[in-house]
């Protein structure tokens, strides 16, 4: 974290390591920096204790971006609506055909 990010008024949280060895930096902090899961940090060891440096954050993806990025194999004729339609499928005579049969 740099000096200049953080006022010197502004207290430092204090965070817990779990029997894991985990620990969980602040929602505020994570979001200020951009990290999400799977980010990646640095951690060094200096004189002072321990630092924290961010390698790679990751921006959580919106997943309407990712649509139409993979496509589906078109296999055989295309359906109408009707075929989908339960009163169309009910007014069909039994063994009725469908689009796709046409």
């Amino acid at each position: 974290m740099h000096a200049s990010s953080v006022s010197a008024t502004t207290p430092m949280p204090t965070i817990t390591v779990s029997s894991k060895g985990q620990i969980v930096l602040p929602a505020e902090l994570r979001n200020r920096l951009g990290l999400a899961a799977g980010a990646r940090l640095e951690i060094s060891e200096d004189a002072d204790g321990l630092r924290l440096r961010v390698l790679h954050a990751l921006a959580p993806t919106d997943i309407g971006r990712l649509a139409g990025m993979v496509t589906a194999p078109s296999w055989g004729t295309p359906r109408s609506l009707d075929d989908f339609n339960a009163a169309s499928l009910l007014a069909r005579p039994a063994g009725g055909t469908s689009a796709g049969d046409r």
